[in-house]
């Protein structure tokens, strides 16, 4: 038994004649004919009764029509899921991220992006580090990237904009507001795991600055170092104006003296990109977004 012959089946009996059927199957008579008694013969009994030019169906032959309709329909339902897969792969742009920028990408960016360009669905990937957002888009795995600087030299960069990284401590940590880079000094705080990229970024620049502060929390975890802020355990460092969105009027934002800005920018490979990453940095860029090599 095959689809095949289902849907001549329900031809059939939706057109009464072989020829109407045929006709519209765009298939010959004789191929139609010779389908159905193989599937009669197959099931053992009659499923038409012919009279003349008109064609009728047996009560199994009614039986298996309903059946057959039942079958069709689910095999269509199926199909739909293929091409809908398609359809995101086809519409879908991946961009890779790390938790922190992800706020901002979320929340501001990608909806922008798709109310103005409803037919591309935008997947946000999260990634634990800005090596992780690297890797995934050399690899091809995701079209584009968000990434805060430094940049690696091999991908392509578009400036995205400057965010301020500040101090957001709890309520109770009395500091001045700027506060001196020399007050780091021995200031609890929750940190990077050992080892990782970004805490080896943080220990380079603490050792310019000549502080030292302690580690109370050592995660790459971010809702974590936002519990130790919120518990009174330490501070941390973050984007301005995430830490706003995020924290509310629960935690204290204190820039620095002198102010740290950091770019961050999109990423792609020095090969083309596809229809849909060419179309959200054409809309970066409507923003202000500028390329740059070096960042």
């Amino acid at each position: 038994m095959t689809l095949q012959q289902l849907r001549y089946l329900i031809a059939v009996a939706d057109h009464g004649t072989m020829t109407a059927a045929a006709e519209a199957l765009y298939v010959a008579q004789s191929a139609l004919s010779r389908a159905l008694k193989a599937l009669e013969h197959e099931l053992g009994g009659e499923l038409l009764v012919r009279e003349g030019r008109s064609v009728g169906l047996t009560a199994e032959g009614k039986r298996v029509v309903r059946l057959a309709r039942t079958v069709l329909d689910t095999v269509g339902a199926i199909e739909d899921v293929g091409r809908a897969a398609e359809a995101a792969r086809v519409n879908g742009l991946r961009i890779a991220t790390t938790h922190t920028l992800a706020v901002d990408l979320t929340g501001r960016i990608v909806p922008a992006f798709e109310a103005e360009t409803p037919g591309v669905s935008v997947d946000v990937v999260r990634c634990l580090s800005r090596e992780d957002v690297f890797e995934s888009v050399r690899s091809g795995l995701s079209a584009l990237g968000l990434v805060d600087a430094p940049l690696p030299q091999d991908l392509r960069s578009h400036r995205l904009a400057e965010h301020e990284v500040v101090l957001v401590s709890p309520p109770s940590e009395e500091l001045p507001d700027p506060m001196p880079w020399s007050m780091l000094d021995g200031l609890r705080m929750a940190m990077p795991t050992r080892g990782s990229g970004r805490r080896s970024e943080m220990e380079a620049m603490f050792a310019s600055l000549w502080v030292r502060p302690v580690a109370v929390v050592e995660t790459d975890d971010r809702v974590h170092w936002i519990a130790s802020v919120l518990n009174g355990e330490g501070s941390m460092l973050w984007y301005r104006d995430i830490a706003l969105g995020v924290f509310g009027e629960s935690a204290v934002v204190r820039s620095f003296d002198p102010p740290l800005l950091r770019a961050v920018a999109l990423v792609h490979t020095a090969e083309a990109t596809g229809r849909q990453a060419r179309t959200f940095l054409e809309f970066a860029q409507r923003g202000g977004v500028r390329e740059s090599g070096d960042i």
